[in-house]
């Protein structure tokens, strides 16, 4: 089997791309220096990075054989199990932040999800990407 056909691989391709763009405003304003548009953006990057993170590991745990873990809050659990991440407390808070985005808007909500983004969640989806990398490297250095 090719890498081109690795369904994980080709998710977390995506996932690098989506972390990019969120990292293209943490990384170039500080929060205080956002405008209501940019914080709205920031927050529709947050969503799909969140998305495609947890897909990617349910993708990577089907590639292993993990067949019966599905959605997000058991792919979230298995990979605390596993590993690839570690911060549990702010995992819940990001996900929790994630599924207020999807049921409310308020400002009062956008702010604090914003600081989340900022404080914690951006770090923590970097973290994974990193961790995936390895899983990626060590994948590939064991087919030779």
């Amino acid at each position: 089997m090719s890498k081109k056909d690795i369904r994980w691989e080709q998710r977390f391709s995506n996932y690098r791309k989506a972390l990019a763009k969120m990292e293209e405003v943490v990384s170039s304003k500080k929060l205080s220096d956002l405008s209501d548009l940019e914080k709205e953006g920031l927050i529709q990057r947050f969503e799909y990075t969140y998305e495609l993170a947890w897909k990617t590991l349910q993708d990577l745990f089907k590639h292993k054989g993990y067949q019966d873990i599905l959605g997000p809050t058991p792919v979230l659990g298995q990979a605390l199990s596993d590993g690839y991440i570690t911060d549990a407390t702010n995992w819940k808070r990001l996900k929790k932040s994630r599924e207020l985005t999807s049921h409310t808007y308020d400002s009062k909500t956008a702010a604090e999800i914003a600081e989340g983004i900022y404080s914690h969640y951006f770090k923590l989806l970097l973290d994974l990407a990193h961790k995936l990398s390895e899983e990626q490297t060590g994948s590939q250095q064991s087919i030779f």
